[in-house]
């Protein structure tokens, strides 16, 4: 009986000491980690001020391969909201709570901003959340350091207050590996400016086409573009008046390749057929269709006559006919001309005013701004491209007085593709047109359009971008 008393007097005195602790523990937890980034702060922010690279850099993923992921609420920004489902690290939610300064204020002035997600997930407490602080460093501000840190409320429960000598193994272990993950993810993103961009995503409708494939070097300057284009423009416009169909748009360069030596592009125009007759054959323009794995180009036919002495089976022509469909599926009408059904994906525009030389920067442009933002595109099928939707205007002396409109396009593929990025639900308005500076040999400056919208802009009022 005196064991028994003993062993229940021990445990009172287990249970006395156990909550004397629980009560001078902590009432709350944090912990934090920091990392430096090789880049700017605004593609920082933006990559961490929605879910859409979530889950590349997360590592979430690596704790559990079948993790399930799911999107809901806004895009971009406060509202923005992923949750996951696993068997093996339990069910949770992550939302953007605030995010500050707003998105367009990020530029060269700002060297602070701070990103805070609301958690909801297994662990214990209550107020769970990250706090993402990001600062400009470096002699020239191009460096940003990240401190992620995570905290947590326990009240008066006992039991998590005790969780609290917890705190490093999974909420630690999750901010670690995944500031490491980001900055792989980063370390893809092209290290480009783009505060002058003010990108929006429109529908583009499925458009019959006439292509040129062709290339110039890059040695040759704007001059060599001008002629190459032109040259292409006038083989599509006679292809056309002997397929007895119509040009019904603007000329359209999809850019093949930008290399350091050779510019590869097709230069396309818009026609008023879907149906085209070729080598004596109705045939329907479908959309190109990516290669196959190891797809060679094939040779394209020739134009030398066969021999004399040749039979009738040995002067069948070489190489694809008109008719035929090349590597990408686009009917082979004649010579050097393809058709296709071009068009059809939402697409990331910007728009460049000034010279052709700006084109090149705006792709790059909008190919970091869709990294940053999540949004996906496939540069082998879908390709870029630009519309000249109005040209350049001349004095009688020649000197430019309004500078050329290009809009640049950047397809999206996938189907989590949003309606508007941040720029188009902020109001904020695409650069528009203005005359040419005084000196009409001076070309608008390489980081944006000679009328530019500045990304620190304020978004226009609830009467503009269609609210």
């Amino acid at each position: 009986m005196m064991r028994v008393l003993e062993f229940i007097v021990a445990l009172i005195i287990v249970a006395v000491v156990g909550v004397v602790v629980g009560v001078i523990m902590p009432g709350s937890g944090h912990v934090e980690r920091s990392l430096v980034f090789g880049k700017d702060m605004r593609q920082v922010y933006d990559i961490l001020d929605n879910y859409r690279r979530f889950e590349d850099y997360s590592s979430l993923r690596q704790d559990d391969p079948q993790i399930q992921y799911k999107l809901s609420g806004n895009a971009y920004g406060p509202g923005a909201q992923i949750s996951w489902n696993s068997d093996k690290i339990g069910d949770g939610t992550l939302t953007i709570a605030s995010a500050e300064p707003d998105f367009y204020k990020i530029d060269n002035t700002v060297n602070s901003a701070k990103i805070i997600w609301n958690l909801d997930n297994g662990w214990r407490g209550q107020d769970k959340h990250f706090t993402l602080d990001l600062e400009r460093q470096g002699s020239r501000h191009q460096l940003t350091k990240v401190t992620w840190s995570y905290d947590v409320a326990y009240g008066f429960n006992l039991v998590n207050r005790y969780s609290n000598l917890y705190i490093h193994g999974a909420p630690d272990s999750l901010i670690q590996s995944s500031l490491g993950n980001l900055q792989n993810v980063l370390a893809a993103v092209p290290n480009i400016d783009y505060g002058t961009l003010v990108p929006y995503i429109r529908p583009t409708q499925p458009t019959p086409m006439l292509l040129v494939p062709t290339s110039i070097q890059r040695s040759g300057g704007l001059a060599a573009l001008d002629e190459t284009t032109a040259a292409a423009v006038k083989q599509i416009q006679d292809t056309a008046k002997k397929l007895g169909v119509n040009v019904v748009g603007p000329r359209v360069i999809f850019t093949t390749s930008y290399g350091d030596q050779t510019y590869a592009f097709d230069v396309g125009m818009p026609i008023d057929a879907t149906s085209l007759t070729v080598a004596g054959q109705s045939q329907e323009l479908t959309a190109p269709q990516p290669p196959k794995l190891g797809e060679e180009a094939p040779a394209e036919a020739s134009s030398a006559p066969a021999s004399a002495s040749s039979t009738a089976a040995d002067a069948k022509p070489a190489g694809p006919q008109p008719g035929d469909h090349d590597r990408f599926g686009r009917l082979i009408v004649g010579g050097n001309v393809r058709a296709t059904l071009a068009f059809g994906e939402p697409s990331l525009v910007g728009v460049w005013n000034g010279t052709g030389a700006g084109v090149p920067l705006t792709r790059d442009m909008l190919k970091a701004y869709a990294q940053t933002h999540g949004y996906k595109f496939d540069e082998v099928t879908n390709r870029l491209y630009d519309i000249e939707v109005q040209p350049e205007t001349k004095d009688k002396d020649g000197n430019v007085t309004t500078y050329a409109k290009f809009e640049v396009f950047l397809p999206l593929i996938g189907d989590n593709v949003p309606e508007q990025t941040p720029e188009q639900a902020a109001g904020i308005p695409q650069p528009t047109l203005e005359p040419a500076p005084a000196s009409s040999a001076s070309a608008p400056a390489a980081a944006g359009s000679a009328a530019a919208a500045s990304s620190s802009e304020a978004p226009a009022e609830a009467a503009s971008a269609g609210e």
